[in-house]
């Protein structure tokens, strides 16, 4: 019987003391890792209307590639949470393989990572038990409204009963907290807000707005076009929620949480004001690219290769050492709010959430 590829990848073996730390005393102990930069979406804050050539298929990790770096990262390098993202990581059709490899690992103080995947998803109603039975632990499913018009003019696709049908299967399937993630539309936040708040309060998941970031090639962005923190609490509240004042110890969690009831519902919401108030200095977070690019922060304008050293046969304590140096030059704060602002060349869809 021959092995499973990605189970049988090699395990790292113990080579370098200390996490991935920084100039300014962060640690990183978060993993997101890309997939790859597809999507079965076109969602205009992701992607452009018509997008970049895909990567070449010869650029993109392997299974058995990915499994060896996530192993390093999480048995030497301090990492005890790994979130898949992508693109649509429900394309990659080893998903489950993968995430099997990773809860086979155990984090520097012995016990399972925690194992996430951010998705927009279309096909989870078919994978999500799979999912679940092969380690996956909470999902994050991007949704930015209830009404099936706005939902394709963001998306570009008519598919709003698959996203529904795929949180239900998630919840079922016991991969909780279900969180929903919602970049706020200008021209449509004022009802679908509200209208997406009560769905979540009413099903049980965690709604999360995330302000539009400036990412990448030529997806539009204004600043002046943002939906505010404050402008999306008085449509909530304009509505009839009512929502208590934000807990002010959040540690690196990037979301403010409001408690919410209305008409007998009860949950929170959460704002990511990644734009309008960053949260850099609590950031403990690192990105793995489908292509085997290290990059420290969602906006940065330097990645480190480790594709190329490991296909060239470098050893685990090399990529190790190589992941702590590109960690060690991660910038104070991404910058959004400085004149001298310059958006990374990669579209979100190529980066990973």
């Amino acid at each position: 019987m021959t092995a499973d590829p990605v189970s049988a990848a090699p395990q790292a073996q113990p080579i370098t003391e200390g996490p991935l730390v920084d100039r300014y005393g962060r640690v990183a102990r978060d993993l997101r890792v890309s997939l790859t930069d597809r999507c079965n979406l076109r969602c205009t804050y992701c992607m452009p209307d018509d997008p970049d050539a895909w990567l070449p298929d010869e650029t993109l990790l392997t299974d058995e590639e990915l499994a060896r770096l996530i192993a390093i990262s999480i048995t030497h390098l301090g990492i005890t949470n790994v979130r898949f993202t992508g693109g649509e990581p429900l394309l990659r059709r080893s998903l489950e393989q993968l995430i099997g490899a990773t809860a086979q690992l155990r984090t520097q103080t012995g016990e399972t990572p925690g194992i996430s995947m951010t998705t927009n998803a279309l096909g989870l109603a078919h994978r999500a038990q799979k999912l679940a039975d092969a380690g996956l632990q909470r999902i994050n499913v991007s949704l930015d409204t209830m009404n099936p018009d706005h939902f394709e003019q963001i998306t570009k696709r008519r598919r709003l009963p698959a996203v529904i049908a795929g949180l239900a299967a998630a919840k079922a399937a016991g991969l909780t907290p279900v969180k929903v993630n919602a970049v706020p539309q200008t021209a449509h936040f004022v009802t679908d807000a509200p209208e997406l708040l009560r769905f979540c309060l009413s099903n049980g998941y965690r709604l999360r707005f995330i302000e539009h970031m400036p990412l990448g090639g030529s997806v539009s962005w204004e600043r002046n076009a943002i939906v505010t923190r404050k402008q999306l609490l008085e449509a909530m509240t304009s509505a009839g929620a009512r929502l208590s004042a934000p807990e002010d110890a959040r540690g690196a969690s990037p979301a403010e949480l409001w408690q919410v009831e209305w008409d007998g519902l009860h949950g929170d919401v959460g704002i990511i004001a990644s734009v309008t108030a960053p949260f850099c200095a609590a950031c403990d977070r690192t990105r793995l690219t489908s292509d085997g690019q290290i990059r420290t922060c969602l906006f940065d304008q330097v990645e480190t290769d480790l594709r190329t050293p490991l296909r060239a046969g470098a050893s685990d304590e090399e990529l190790a050492e190589l992941w702590k140096r590109a960690t060690w030059r991660k910038p104070r704060a991404h910058g959004i709010d400085h004149e001298g602002f310059a958006r990374p060349s990669r579209p979100m869809s190529a980066i990973g959430g």
